[in-house]
């Protein structure tokens, strides 16, 4: 039989530590299983909108997070010649309309402040250096195979969750025909100290520059001490993984003077190394969960980074399960259908709204002059209603 109130959590990234961390929050005990043997400070900035960072402050992790985030004033978008097109106010403004703060914030420091409450919390055992390879469902429960250093064990709960990201090998047991799809484009990462860049560029912004097929952004990070950038190109290199070396030349090449404002290839050549990685997304899966089995995450919606929502999904995903399994923890198989058909719809509409911006950020010619006199129109407070379905998310019990 399964232990009382136990949840088996398959992968230690954003989602997987924020589900463990409100789980064991509303009385389960989590068993979080990672393959990695240790959680590495990688990755890049990362965006939390407000309707992330109130399920973050709600599990009591704002003093953690504090120390590590710049709070934006507002995003400035501009072409890729300079010109400003908008800008979309944040700061009090946006706290005040949505009740949570946005923050800007390294991707290894958020999970390392996630790590280290999950490592203090004694309802949670994190097993690092352990693969998942097999489950068993039966009624009340699940049985997981696992394996660390060559020898096999087994752990038992009401539930497993599969937060094993973009590659996740539990999605192929609950949708084997998804696989994820190439989109054509790459990403270019980098960080800078922000005493190496022009004092324009260490603004507390998200600033974004939109040119034909390809887009910069960048803010700062680490309490304002580095500059994050991002750069994605349209291209055909479709390696997998999160960290292939870039080459500063090629990056710079992409982004020539013919067409990019000085002030963006100067922070572009500020760089001395370059990671870049592949975007992958997937169609909806046909279904997410199977009895008391269920994907979180990029597991099960794995989408494009042109909305910022990756890690917000993630961070909501671990709200809603944790209600749904909180609510009626003697039936798992029935908490999982009930989360699954909570998240289905909202999942894909970011979905798509992330691909949509692939294409929109993108533009050239006539359609780009036709988004740039739209955006000069429309003017940064309207432009961040249009977010409202977006931003303004809060678990079900608010």
């Amino acid at each position: 039989m399964a232990p009382a109130r136990t949840i088996i959590i398959a992968g230690a990234g954003i989602g997987g530590l924020s589900a463990a961390l409100a789980l064991a929050a509303n009385g389960f005990r989590v068993t979080l299983i990672e393959q990695s043997e240790r959680l590495e400070e990688t990755g890049a900035g990362i965006q939390l909108s407000p309707n992330a960072t109130r399920v973050l402050l709600a599990l009591g992790l704002g003093e953690r997070l504090k120390p590590h985030i710049v709070a934006p004033s507002e995003v400035r978008i501009r072409t890729s010649a300079g010109d400003e097109l908008a800008r979309m106010p944040l700061g009090k403004f946006a706290e005040r309309r949505y009740g949570a703060p946005y923050w800007m914030i390294h991707r290894a420091d958020l999970q390392a402040a996630l790590l280290e409450a999950v490592r203090a919390n004694p309802n949670i055992a994190l097993k690092l250096g352990t693969h998942v390879e097999d489950y068993a469902a039966y009624q009340g429960g699940v049985t997981v195979a696992c394996r660390h250093t060559g020898s096999a064990s087994k752990e038992d709960g009401l539930a497993l969750v599969g937060a094993d990201g973009l590659w996740s090998s539990l999605r192929a047991r609950l949708d084997p025909h998804c696989t994820p799809n190439f989109r054509q484009r790459t990403a270019w990462r980098a960080l800078v100290p922000a005493a190496d860049v022009d004092p324009q560029f260490r603004e507390e912004v998200v600033q974004l520059w939109l040119g034909r097929d390809a887009h910069i952004v960048h803010y700062p990070v680490k309490a304002g001490a580095m500059i994050n950038i991002v750069a994605i190109v349209r291209d055909q290199w479709a390696q997998t993984g999160w960290s292939a070396d870039g080459a500063r030349e090629e990056i710079l090449a992409r982004f020539s003077d013919q067409t990019w404002a000085q002030p963006a290839r100067a922070l572009l050549a500020a760089p001395q190394r370059w990671l870049k990685w592949a975007l992958y997304d997937c169609p909806p899966l046909q279904r997410w969960s199977d009895g008391p089995v269920a994907l979180l995450g990029d597991a099960a919606h794995p989408m494009l980074p042109f909305l910022a929502q990756g890690a917000a999904m993630a961070i909501e995903d671990a709200a809603v399960l944790t209600a749904c399994l909180a609510r009626t923890p003697a039936d798992a198989a029935g908490a999982l259908r009930r989360y699954e058909s909570q998240r289905r719809e909202r999942t894909h509409k970011v979905q798509r709204a992330a691909r949509s911006n692939s294409t929109f950020y993108h533009l050239a010619g006539i359609p780009a002059f036709a988004r740039n006199l739209a955006l000069r129109t429309m003017g940064g407070e309207r432009l961040l209603t249009r977010y409202d379905w977006l931003y303004d998310w809060r678990p079900e019990s608010e």
